[in-house]
């Protein structure tokens, strides 16, 4: 009581003090004066782990209903903790209380702010998904699509419906395409990919699983090769490294991914697989190559952009593909 007394709380406090004094009153068998001294702190000072120890204690006595009223003063003191909102709805979904667990997470995302909003998003998911809720689940996915479009929540929805409470893979590819579309107007080249190959295999299992005709009729099955040609190629470029304050420091290697249904041909990269052909051919053949080129060229020709071959830099090739000291394009293998 004295060290209570002496610390000067609305400046500064300690939460094991309150903590170790209430389980001192605890061993001397006085549960009203324990509470009564975490009650206080909690209305002076809201210490984080005095609500922690305080819903402890209540929940080894078995007090369902006071620790429902410490996470309801726990959730008006701290709206944003997350690890809160989810410990407040696996209680009451332990008692068997689904109607309370889903209202406390359905309140808890409608939060305007949210210090692990992923954990909270993933907690409700998964609790929909135990409870068999199907329906419930997309309704979810849907909702969080629309506060977010990231690759992860994307690949989830499609993993989601590729597995047995899904509709299957026919309904999990119409989600990958649309996550793939959707970050291809963003031109995320990294989501990009990091989609397709969870859409690749998604496809792979949905092909090898152990289904009956009518299920396979039902939920499909799947095309690999469907996705393997969205796959990007990728390229291995230089570029000319700057420092802090903007110069030169010399060249570095970096990598790029040329998408198949990429609106934008990468014009250089034509170029250069026709010049490396070219080359290959008049090694191969000698002189006599040289000859029999004209037609390929001509057709080649055609191909490329009005101008390419203009003396005048800004419709000429260099107005295309810029200068070569700038950057330099390498093939890779494809991926």
């Amino acid at each position: 009581k004295t060290c209570l007394s002496i610390i000067p709380h609305k400046k500064f406090t300690f939460g094991k003090i309150w903590l170790h004094a209430a389980h001192f009153e605890v061993r001397q068998r006085n549960l009203t004066a324990a509470r009564k001294l975490l009650g206080q702190c909690i209305g002076l000072t809201g210490k984080e782990n005095v609500f922690k120890g305080y819903l402890e204690l209540e929940l080894q006595l078995g007090e369902i209903d006071r620790c429902r009223a410490i996470y309801n003063k726990y959730l008006e003191a701290m709206p944003f903790n997350c690890h809160t909102w989810k410990a407040f709805a696996q209680l009451e979904n332990n008692l068997g209380e689904t109607g309370r667990a889903r209202a406390i997470l359905d309140l808890a995302v409608m939060q305007p702010s949210l210090d692990m909003p992923e954990l909270l998003w993933k907690s409700y998911i998964d609790f929909e998904i135990s409870e068999g809720e199907a329906d419930k689940v997309r309704q979810l996915y849907e909702r969080l699509l629309d506060r977010t479009s990231h690759v992860k929540v994307w690949i989830s929805y499609g993993q989601f419906e590729a597995s047995e409470l899904g509709a299957g893979i026919i309904q999990a590819r119409a989600i990958f395409e649309k996550g793939y579309q959707n970050l291809r107007e963003q031109q995320l080249k990294e989501e990009r990919l990091m989609i397709l190959e969870a859409w690749r295999d998604a496809e792979a299992s949905a092909s090898c699983n152990d289904m009956s005709d009518e299920d396979k009729e039902v939920r499909g099955v799947g095309n690999v090769a469907l996705v393997e040609a969205k796959l990007p190629k990728k390229i291995k470029m230089r570029r000319m490294a700057k420092d802090e304050t903007g110069n030169d420091i010399g060249w570095e290697e970096y990598y790029d991914y040329h998408f198949p249904d990429d609106e934008k041909k990468i014009v250089g990269l034509k170029l250069l697989e026709n010049a490396m052909k070219w080359k290959s051919a008049m090694t191969g053949s000698g002189g006599d190559s040289a000859a029999n080129t004209g037609d390929d060229n001509s057709s080649q020709a055609d191909n490329l952009p009005p101008g390419f071959f203009d003396n005048d830099p800004s419709t000429g090739a260099s107005a295309v593909l810029g200068k070569r000291d700038s950057a330099e394009i390498d093939l890779d293998d494809d991926l």
